[in-house]
């Protein structure tokens, strides 16, 4: 709850010391965090999360169904709300924050998800409030649960998915990857519980480029530790998935760093064993080795995860390159091929459109010759009576030959 001071003679630096500022907005937003004179609005301090006297937004919002799900945050709720009845995933912080270290982490989540916006790869964020020291943030809900929770049933069944179903994660957690690089951010702490699932009755249809033909969508969440690309402050992650750059604090390509983590989570939903905390057999996957899958994929798709994992961060592909990489994206490679075609097949229609034209005129001048010899040849008779007129028009002209000596 925002505290503004009432009356018109308040000014912007007591108001403005009463906002958050969001280190994630881009820097042509901040432009209107300036005064006309060109000073800047104070900060002031953190906005701190406060004790409410009032009734709780929750409670009086919210009727709670159960909960769904614990992690280092907190506990999230499967919700409805009262107003317009739609289900909801609320997440509430497990201990109060207010002055503790995890209030700038659980801002930090509520800042990247306000700047992210909607996007059909990233869990949707609807609201945000402190409530007696706790953070409180309103998501989307998915209905399928995290894919953590799809690894653990499939474990027991001693199943895994297969290759079609690999690539359509892959696929789709790379479109929310590159939204949220291109965004200026990166995740840093991609694994399997951070990426949620819809499930329809229908075929879904991603909104990039109309490709997904599967009825379940997974969606990145759990936006804790996000960091800026330009300014990190980076939090490390679960260290099963932590690129070795990241430990040696090199942070100069960090994007790099989440397809590290998206290679080692496809090989979990492909069956591997559990992933080591540490020790030699973490050292032999830093070294681009991918850890023993129990199923028999093509080479180019292990070639693929075995490149995400590259030791060098400049070799793996971006999020960018996966959305358009052949082995995800086979069709997109032969509509490019039959543009190429259709390019060629355009030139040649031009040109034979050109010949056309010149054959069409080429006629039109044989048609008219008739009539141009006619004018020619009157020409040339009444060039001939002007010439009897010439004084000594009838005499023959004179050749002279001259022979050197």
């Amino acid at each position: 709850h925002l505290r503004f001071t009432p009356g018109a003679d308040s000014d912007d630096s007591t108001q403005a010391s009463l906002v958050n500022i969001n280190p994630f907005t881009p820097e042509s937003y901040r432009q209107m965090l300036f005064l006309p004179n060109g000073k800047r609005k104070a900060r002031g301090e953190l906005y701190p999360l406060k004790e409410s006297n009032m009734v709780s937004r929750y409670k009086k919002e919210f009727l709670e169904l159960e909960k769904i799900g614990v992690g280092e945050f907190g506990s999230v709720y499967k919700c409805i709300k009262r107003l317009d009845g739609c289900v909801y995933a609320i997440k509430r912080s497990k201990r109060p924050l207010a002055g503790s270290s995890d209030e700038q982490l659980a801002l930090r989540e509520v800042y990247a998800h306000a700047v992210l916006g909607h996007h059909p790869h990233v869990v949707r964020y609807y609201s945000a409030w402190a409530e007696d020291d706790h953070m409180i943030i309103q998501n989307e809900h998915c209905n399928g649960g995290s894919l953590q929770d799809v690894l653990l049933e499939n474990a027991k069944l001693g199943q895994y998915f297969l290759e079609a179903e690999l690539k359509e994660i892959l696929l789709q957690v790379s479109m929310g990857l590159k939204y949220i690089h291109n965004s200026g951010l990166v995740h840093l702490d991609i694994k399997p519980s951070k990426y949620s699932r819809m499930v329809t009755s229908f075929p879904l249809c991603a909104a990039e480029d109309g490709h997904m033909n599967s009825n379940s969508l997974f969606l990145l969440g759990d936006l804790g530790h996000v960091t800026s690309i330009t300014n990190p402050q980076v939090e490390e992650g679960d260290s099963r998935f932590l690129a070795n750059e990241i430990l040696q604090e090199q942070y100069r390509y960090l994007p790099k760093a989440d397809i590290f983590a998206l290679a080692l989570t496809i090989a979990l939903a492909a069956g591997t064993g559990p992933l080591p905390h540490n020790g030699a057999m973490w050292h032999h996957i830093r070294k681009g080795n991918i850890p023993p899958i129990p199923q028999k994929l093509p080479h180019s798709f292990l070639e693929l995860l075995k490149l995400m994992i590259h030791p060098d961060p400049v070799a793996r592909p971006s999020a960018t390159a996966l959305t358009k990489h052949p082995v995800l994206r086979p069709s997109l490679g032969k509509a490019v091929q039959l543009q190429k075609q259709l390019n060629v097949e355009k030139c040649k229609t031009a040109m034979l459109e050109r010949e056309l034209k010149e054959a069409r005129l080429a006629q039109t001048i044989m048609k008219d010759q008739p009539l141009g010899c006619a004018k020619l040849e009157e020409c040339e008779t009444s060039s001939k009576q002007n010439s009897k007129r010439l004084v000594g028009g009838k005499s023959c002209r004179s050749f002279s030959f001259t022979l050197g000596y």
